[in-house]
């Protein structure tokens, strides 16, 4: 018997990456990665404002890159499915034909008509509108399932920016679709109509929810913007869990990838989701997704939460992750991006005087600041690792990108207290580690105080990976145990466990991991020295979040009265 394979295609902030396993053992045939070319010029951003942008063709030529280059390791028939995964919510604008705008011409150039990224927070004033709305306007409310605060990093937040900014995006737009569900209509080639959406995609991001038959109604969205009026129709009414089929390849795409049109192609999900199957999730279990931000999944039996719900978190939704089960999300804005803005303060003076320097060739120049760049942060791992946190007062909040959990406040600010004449570079590297750490303890708080407990703390992605300081850290200020999945691209894999199942190779995801998981690289103890005082600059942490948050709110009411005054 000819063994089979399934591919995984995993879509990150910079980069997507595919992965090819053994389809009964999880076995890593071969991987691929393809940064964006566009985004790593910041093309369509502007930062001061927030804003994220990603064009589709990224996405396609990331797709055709990565996929060739696995799929060449082994016969094309033997290759029985695929599916993807990526950041969200990434929502963007598409045609009748689900074609995204950013293709057609006169938009290639628009940054409206592209995806939005998970992390811009452009739309800030629309999330605080769904917020007030969803408590006042007199019907249900539609954030409940969603933690009961919507974020501006969320599916309609996001649209009514844009439609609000931009008339001809919000014209030419029949409809909107996740950056998943986009990329498997692409693959398949199905009709926008009855295309299968990610059932993890609307529940958390979108207020879907079956209770009130899908999306949230035609008379909430229009008092929220009336440009919205008649988009609900042309979205969905049903969603589908990440193990279904969606379609096959189309004979365009299977040509595209050198794989063949008997290709499943299952429905798609977020990396986090798929994340948490490869790191072999069970009930109760917190898989911490650690990349530029960090997805905190955990699932729990239907029967045993019933209808409780968690406030502040990214979302509970039934089948979301394990079909079957309760998954509900949480997560921090901002962990290997706080990280990569301290080193850019701390590289300004290489990346601005050396390119001048007049006793080093271009070549030199080049190979030192690379050089220095790639040792930059495993110097400061090590020298923050030997700093005794008894002996340094520096403090830091970790809301540089805004807080996402416990309670959505994207308007937040980071923010570093207790500097002094003799604070060093890996005082404060250490402070910001510390302050990751200190919100993931008060999301796990969260979860605990509202019933939700949680066994186990596994983590996975590439901070988990390749920090071991800041997987320590997080051990002793959570005073837990903590697992690191053993695989480099766990979402990837993940997506392959859904694919597998789609493909009929497994009956369900719970099968497909037990068949298919890489097991545990790493396990971080708690050390007992350390747990009290980390336990009193947690308390410290809280207090400074408090007055931060206060001083954030007072100045917002500032400026509004102050544009009130200027209006009159």
């Amino acid at each position: 018997m000819n063994p089979t394979y399934v591919i995984g295609i995993d879509y990150g902030s910079d980069s997507v990456r595919a992965v090819l396993v053994n389809a009964h053992t999880g076995q890593e045939i071969a991987q691929a990665v393809h940064p964006y070319a566009r985004w790593k010029e910041q093309r369509y951003c502007n930062a001061t404002k927030n804003q994220f942008r990603q064009h589709p063709l990224d996405h396609i030529e990331g797709l055709e890159t990565t996929v060739r280059r696995v799929a060449q390791n082994v016969p094309a028939e033997q290759i029985v499915g695929l599916a993807v995964d990526t950041t969200g919510s990434t929502p963007g604008p598409v045609d009748e034909y689900g074609v995204a705008l950013a293709l057609k011409p006169g938009f290639e150039e628009n940054p409206n008509a592209m995806f939005v990224l998970w992390k811009d927070h452009t739309a800030l004033p629309e999330a605080a509108e769904i917020n007030h709305k969803a408590r006042t306007w007199g019907g249900k409310d539609f954030t409940q399932f969603e933690g009961g605060i919507y974020s501006s990093e969320w599916f309609w937040a996001k649209i009514a920016h844009v439609v609000r900014e931009d008339d001809s995006v919000a014209k030419a737009a029949y409809s909107w679709m996740e950056h998943c569900d986009w990329l498997t209509l692409l693959l398949t080639g199905g009709d926008l109509k009855t295309f299968k959406r990610s059932r993890c995609a609307a529940g958390h991001k979108a207020m879907w929810h079956e209770s009130w038959g899908g999306l949230p109604s035609e008379e909430f969205l229009t008092l929220l913007e009336p440009k919205l009026g008649g988009l609900r129709e042309r979205l969905f009414e049903e969603t589908y869990t990440a193990d279904q089929v969606a379609g096959t390849l189309s004979e365009e795409w299977a040509q595209r990838l050198g794989l063949t049109t008997n290709t499943v192609v299952a429905v798609g999900s977020f990396d986090a989701h798929a994340g948490a199957v490869a790191g072999e999730i069970e009930a109760y279990s917190m898989v911490k997704v650690m990349g530029t931000s960090t997805c905190d999944i955990v699932v729990a039996p239907m029967d045993e939460v019933g209808g409780k719900l968690v406030p502040g978190i990214c979302g509970q939704v039934d089948g979301s992750v394990i079909p079957g089960m309760l998954g509900l999300e949480a997560g921090q804005s901002a962990v290997g991006d706080l990280l990569a803005w301290f080193r850019g303060v701390i590289e300004w003076p290489l990346r601005t005087l050396l390119p001048k320097s007049s006793i080093l060739t271009p070549e030199q120049r080049e190979a030192l600041l690379a050089e220095l760049s790639d040792n930059m942060m495993a110097e400061l791992n090590i020298a923050a690792a030997s700093v005794n946190p008894e002996e340094s007062a520096v403090l830091a909040l970790d809301w540089v990108n805004g807080r996402r959990t416990p309670d959505a406040n994207q308007a937040l600010k980071g923010a570093i207290m207790n500097l002094t004449m003799g604070t060093s570079a890996p005082q404060i590297f250490r402070a910001l580690v510390e302050s990751i750490c200190y919100g993931s303890k008060q999301i796990v708080e969260r979860f605990e105080q509202e019933g939700i407990p949680i066994k186990q703390v596994i983590g996975l992605g590439g901070v988990a990976k390749k920090s071991g300081f800041m997987m320590q850290t997080l051990a002793d200020v959570l005073n837990r145990p903590i697992k690191v999945a053993e695989s480099d691209q766990a979402p990837a894999l993940g997506s392959a466990m859904y694919a597998a199942v789609a493909a009929g190779i497994h009956p369900d995801v719970v099968t497909a991991q037990k068949a298919m998981g890489n097991g545990f690289a790493e396990n971080y103890t708690p050390n007992p020295e350390r747990v009290a005082d980390y336990q009193r600059r947690y308390e410290q942490y809280q207090a400074f979040g408090q007055y931060v948050e206060q001083a954030t709110e007072q100045r917002a009411g500032e400026v509004a009265e102050t544009e009130l005054v200027d209006q009159a």
